[in-house]
C-alpha cells in the first residue's frame, strides 16, 4: 500500500471541535434526572458519551458545511446518528450477539449494567434518535422528514439490522464475496451513507442533486475501506490501542475480507476505494478535512 506521510493535525483539531459540539448537544437531550428511570439513563449515557472519534456525526457536520449549510442545522441530525451508532454497539456486544467484554477500552455496557438494562438502553437510544432528528428546529420540514426516513432505512432491516442478521447467519459458513460486500454495506456502510445524507439535507441538498450523488460516492468508498481496515486490525492490531480483544473474527469463524485476500491485497483494495472516494469530492472547495479523514481512516491503528 502507498505510504502516506500526511500531517493530520488540522483534521484532528477539526474533529475535536466537532466532537465537543456534538457531545454538548447529546447531553442537552437528557432532561432533568428522574430517579425512577435513572438506571437506564445511566446505561444510555455510559455508551453514548464514552470517548470516541464521532466519525458519523463529523461526516454530517462536514458535509453540511461543504454544501454551504449552517452546522447548527446538522447538529440534531449528528446527535441522532451517534445515538443510533451507540445503540448498535450496545446490542452488538451482548452475549446473544458478539459477547464482547471490552469496548473502547472500557467494560461493555452489559458487563456494567446487566443484560436487561443494556438491552433497554439500546432500545431507548434507538427510539430517542428519531425524536431528536424529527424535532430539528433549524431545517425545513421536508428535509427533516427525508432525514428521519434515511435514518430509519440505515438502521432497520435494510440497513444495520439486516447486516447484523447476515453476519449472524454467516457464522460457521463461508460467505461469497458478493454476500460479504452486501453484509458490510448494510452493517457498516449504511450509517456512514446516512451520515452524509443527513449532512446534505441539513444544507438543503435534495436527493437528485449532483452534490448528493458525489457525497454518497465518497461515503460508499470510505465505508467499505473502513470495514476492510477493521478486518485487518482484528488480525494485526494492538489490543491496548484498539480497546477491545483482537482475533474475535477468526474465533467466531466469521467471513471477512481476509478470508479472500492477503493483508497486502486488502490494503491495496482499501487504498483504491479511498482514492475513488476522495476523487468524488475533491473538486469542492472546503473538502480538505473530508479528504484527510479518508486518508486517516485508511492508516488508523484504532
Amino acid at each position: 500500500m502507498q505510504k502516506m506521510n500526511k500531517n493530520f493535525d488540522g483534521l484532528f483539531s477539526s474533529m475535536k471541535k466537532a466532537a465537543s459540539l456534538v457531545e454538548e448537544y447529546l447531553v442537552s437531550t437528557f432532561s432533568e434526572e428522574d430517579k425512577d428511570t435513572k438506571s437506564v439513563e445511566d446505561s444510555m449515557k455510559y455508551s453514548l458519551l464514552a470517548p470516541g472519534k464521532r466519525i458519523r456525526p463529523y461526516l454530517a457536520l462536514e458535509i453540511c458545511k461543504l454544501f454551504g449549510g449552517d452546522i447548527k442545522g446538522a447538529l440534531p441530525f449528528a446527535a441522532a446518528l451517534e445515538m443510533i451508532h451507540a445503540f448498535s454497539l450496545i446490542h452488538d456486544d451482548l452475549p446473544s450477539m458478539d459477547n464482547d467484554s471490552l469496548r473502547r477500552g472500557k467494560p461493555t455496557n452489559h458487563i456494567v449494567f446487566g443484560e436487561a438494562t443494556a438491552l433497554l438502553a439500546g432500545d431507548a437510544l434507538a427510539l430517542k434518535a428519531f425524536g431528536v432528528a424529527a424535532s430539528n428546529p433549524y431545517v425545513d420540514s421536508k428535509f427533516t422528514l427525508l432525514a428521519v426516513i434515511a435514518l430509519s432505512d440505515a438502521a432497520a432491516e435494510r440497513g444495520m439490522v439486516g447486516g447484523q442478521i447476515m453476519d449472524i447467519e454467516g457464522e460457521k459458513r463461508k460467505l461469497c464475496t458478493e454476500d460479504l460486500k452486501k453484509l458490510q454495506s448494510l452493517k457498516t456502510g449504511a450509517l456512514i451513507e446516512a451520515s452524509v445524507k443527513l449532512g446534505a439535507y441539513a444544507a438543503g441538498v435534495p436527493d437528485d442533486d449532483k452534490r448528493m450523488k458525489d457525497a454518497l460516492c465518497y461515503a460508499k468508498g470510505i465505508g467499505l475501506a473502513f470495514q476492510i481496515k477493521d478486518d485487518i486490525l482484528d488480525v494485526t492490531g494492538d489490543e491496548k490501542l484498539l480497546g477491545k480483544p483482537i482475533g474475535s473474527d477468526a474465533e467466531n469463524e466469521k467471513s471477512t475480507f481476509l478470508s479472500y485476500m492477503s493483508i497486502e491485497e486488502a490494503e491495496k483494495y482499501a487504498f483504491s476505494l479511498t482514492k475513488e472516494a476522495k476523487n468524488a469530492i475533491s473538486s469542492y472547495k472546503g473538502s480538505e478535512n473530508l479528504i484527510a479523514l479518508a486518508d486517516y481512516l485508511l492508516i488508523r491503528e484504532t
